[in-house]
């Protein structure tokens, strides 16, 4: 089965990286400056589950593609969707599946309207990583998990048939009977996390210490009850996670995106709050805690984006 991996970055580069690594017949669809990277120094991982040096990984740019591959894994930021489809879109036949590995639901109606509903799996990943400044994908955590699954009785015997794929393959892998369920409570927690955390600009322990507790515990329950709306309230262990994550004392955890914004970088601020927020019942919306963690990041979306249009402007003065 012929793989393309699209980006080599953190989350793609990783189980990519452990595919190749494992026999399996892997491209990275990759931008001209990270081709030359990665031509220069190989795809490297350092990681607590084992190091990867792969000194010539097999690259291909958009303009490149020219026949369809099977199985196709997408792990790009949400702003950068729209553009990896266009990139990507050329090595789609009819008989490709897509592996989405976002946070969210947003990018399955992207790519549901781009391929058909049909070609695109659910899927998710838990996994700590990031990549330097020489472009090595650095892996922190003691795990990586990565779940796929058919959203539709149609796809049942192509999910099954990427067990040889993706079973066995240096990472911890598993088909899910309900993968949309695990989506939607990945998706609960991770905007309750990026909620909470970017809103008060600080860590889960600290939070605690000031009293915020309850502040966190009303955060997740309004976004469980948008799933709940939805078809697809937290089950119980998902519940357990979230409040245990969310309101353990002396807790350093916050959310990726705080990270994001604690370096300038662009956030997913629409794809992960926005979204979940405009699927909630417009009667409560305007009071709503998601609705102010919502606005606060769209806020420093603004200023991000007006304090780069004037350093643009001063740099072609």
């Amino acid at each position: 089965m012929r793989i393309l991996v699209v980006g080599a970055g953190a989350i793609g580069g990783y189980f990519g990286a452990r595919l190749l690594e494992s026999g399996r017949d892997v491209t990275f669809l990759v931008r001209a400056k990270r081709a030359a990277q990665l031509a220069a120094t190989g795809l490297i991982v350092k990681s607590p589950l084992g190091d990867i040096d792969l000194p010539h990984p097999p690259l291909i740019e958009a303009q490149d593609l020219r026949a369809p591959f099977d199985f196709i894994i997408l792990s790009c930021k949400a702003y950068d969707l729209d553009g990896a489809i266009k990139s990507f879109a050329p090595a789609v036949g009819p008989n490709t599946l897509i592996l989405p590995l976002l946070n969210g639901m947003r990018q399955l109606d992207a790519l549901d309207q781009r391929f058909g509903a049909g070609a695109v799996l659910g899927g998710l990943c838990a996994i700590s990583t990031t990549l330097d400044d020489q472009g090595r994908i650095l892996h922190f955590s003691d795990f990586a998990n990565l779940a796929y699954g058919a959203r539709e009785s149609a796809q049942a015997d192509k999910a099954e048939a990427l067990d040889k794929v993706l079973l066995n393959a240096g990472f911890d892998a598993r088909r899910s009977g309900k993968i949309a369920q695990e989506m939607w409570e990945k998706w609960t927690f991770i905007a309750s996390a990026a909620g909470l955390t970017c809103l008060m600009r600080a860590a889960v322990g600290d939070i605690e210490a000031a009293g915020g507790a309850d502040l966190a515990v009303a955060l997740y329950n309004e976004c469980a009850e948008i799933a709940a709306g939805a078809g697809f309230a937290p089950r119980e262990p998902a519940r357990k996670f979230a409040g245990a994550m969310l309101t353990t004392p002396g807790s350093e955890f916050v959310a990726s995106m705080l990270r994001d914004i604690e370096r300038g970088a662009p956030i997913e601020a629409d794809h992960i709050v926005g979204d979940l927020l405009h699927r909630q019942d417009a009667r409560t919306e305007r009071g709503s805690i998601l609705r102010i963690a919502y606005i606060h990041l769209k806020a420093y979306e603004a200023r991000r984006a007006r304090e780069t249009g004037a350093e643009a402007e001063r740099s072609s003065a």
